[in-house]
């Protein structure tokens, strides 16, 4: 038969599991607005009955039931939702990482567009036909020469502000490699406490919420692959053990090793300096050619979506690819081939003097650097060319040239609408506003296609929080739920004491 105090050990059981219960309920209510947090539950198991198998068991009806114990508390979670967000985390991230660069590149070149080469552009032109109507007055030839300096000054203006756009997005790589290497770091560590703990069989929740709190924050700058990897000893079947995270490249497959339990990886650019001091190259020094995992080098092509990648496909890698690298060639193209006509035309003319019209531009003997380097070499407006080259020398006591002669002045005025083959047979200001048309285009995708991925993360992120927030109206439910067990089992053990103390000190004792 089964022992006298069964029935209090029995009611002591449920007591303590349901007082574990509450506690469980109380850290979800205390936690409701945590950052991260997972809400978590007892899981209810039954107790071994009585009595066991065996040859010398009792000869009673059945097994009796002892009792429920809390066999585990574990998150509740849904690692395919993890999986998914995380995919859709780092495509987010790649998309606002271009969206972003690529608008502050277009607010410099509107801003260029309206009140900068366009506007200075024409009033360039217009002065050129001033000229042409009035050679022979040297205020108009100032004019001119004033309005070239500012076509200069304007490409040195517009060189100079994507370049600085471009020493931003470089400082930008760097802090986020640096981001990324602190956030291998703090997984790693993290891996180390819970190898530790989980070999004794318990599950520690609040690491694995913070361990997943940084892997959603490094799947926006990179593309992962998470493993999980059993910590060993006596752990719970249900325990999570440690992350391995692989790095995954363009076509899916694994390009190395990000953390290995304990172990994090170093990622850097290439070429790059050390911004920090900490060791690591993580600025890149010029257009990023290789991605570094370790001092293994991993190319650009290779390397998938997420932030880090949309900064660099802006910034510029390999040999001119990228938004701003190509952005500052058609910028070079365009003052170069403005420059070149400019001064071949130039050279068909006569200035002041009856010289021939030496180059009004200079700096730009070559595509490269024309738009930083382009400015105006004469110096006296008596040298614009504004009459046309005679056929013939004149015979003196003639003047070497017709002072009211702006034929060349206005054909100057009219590079404007040649088109030009250097620009694909289009006219300096239709390449301009050609650029800039691409440009919106591809801003306005990089936005959309950042709008899209929010509203799916968001999405998801919605699906996850319905199974894994905490809910106070579900947890004070609980909580009720759990008090009425606590105290129905509190008056089981009244009830069973009174039924003790009966047979204890009520019994053999006739008549009393």
């Amino acid at each position: 038969m089964r022992s006298t105090f069964h029935g209090l050990e029995t009611a002591k059981r449920g007591m303590f599991t349901q007082q574990s219960a509450l506690y469980t309920t109380g850290h979800n209510i205390s936690n409701a607005n945590t950052p991260g947090y997972t809400r978590q539950r007892i899981n209810f198991q039954t107790t071994l009955p009585y009595p066991g198998i065996g040859m010398n068991r009792p000869q009673i009806p059945g097994q009796m039931g002892t009792g429920v114990e809390a066999g585990s508390v574990q998150r509740v979670r849904d690692s395919f939702l993890d999986l998914q967000f995380r995919g859709q985390n780092q495509t987010l991230g790649y998309y606002e990482a271009k969206a972003s660069s690529l608008s502050q590149m277009e607010g410099i070149l509107n801003e260029f567009s309206t009140d900068g080469i366009s506007k200075v552009m024409g009033q360039f032109w217009q002065s050129l036909q001033d000229l042409s109507g009035n050679p022979e007055n040297r205020g108009p030839r100032t004019v001119v020469l004033e309005r070239g300096k500012a076509v200069a000054d304007t490409f040195h203006y517009a060189y100079n502000s994507l370049t600085t756009i471009k020493k931003d997005l470089a400082n930008e790589i760097g802090v986020s490699v640096t981001e990324v290497n602190s956030l291998l770091k703090q997984i790693s560590e993290i891996n180390k406490q819970i190898g530790e703990i989980e070999p004794h069989g318990y599950l520690p929740n609040d690491l694995y919420d913070q361990r997943d709190v940084l892997v959603d924050q490094l799947s926006k700058y990179v593309n992962i692959k998470v493993e999980k990897v059993a910590s060993g000893g006596n752990a719970s079947p249900i325990a999570e053990g440690q992350y391995n995270i692989k790095l995954i490249g363009a076509d899916g497959t694994e390009q190395g090793d990000l953390v290995v339990e304990d172990i994090p990886s170093v990622i850097g650019m290439d070429p790059a300096t050390d911004s920090d001091g900490d060791g690591v190259l993580d600025t890149p020094t010029g257009n990023v050619t290789n991605v570094t995992l370790n001092g293994t080098q991993i190319s650009v092509s290779d390397f998938s979506k997420g932030k880090l990648k949309g900064i660099i496909e802006t910034f510029g890698y390999g040999a001119d690819q990228g938004a701003y690298p190509e952005m500052l060639k058609k910028l070079d193209k365009m003052a170069y081939e403005f420059a070149t006509e400019f001064n071949k035309q130039h050279g068909l003319g006569v200035d002041f003097n009856g010289v021939d019209g030496k180059p009004f531009f200079d700096g730009v003997t070559s595509e490269a650097g024309a738009a930083a380097n382009i400015f105006v070499a004469i110096t006296d407006p008596n040298e614009i060319a504004a009459a046309t080259k005679p056929s013939s020398p004149p015979v003196p006591p003639a003047p070497p040239v017709d002072q009211g002669d702006g034929s060349n002045a206005l054909a100057l005025s009219k590079v404007k609408e040649k088109p030009l083959a250097g620009l694909g047979s289009a006219t300096v200001d239709s390449f301009y506003q050609g650029m800039i048309g691409r440009l919106g285009v591809e801003t306005q995708e990089a936005k959309r296609q950042a709008a899209n991925s929010g509203i799916l993360l968001q999405s998801i992120e919605g699906n996850r929080q319905s199974i894994s927030s905490v809910s106070l109206d579900e947890e004070f439910t609980d909580m009720v739920r759990f008090q009425h067990a606590y105290n129905a089992a509190a008056r089981n053990i009244t009830t069973v004491d009174e039924m003790l103390d009966k047979v204890i000190n009520g019994m053999g004792r006739v008549g009393l």
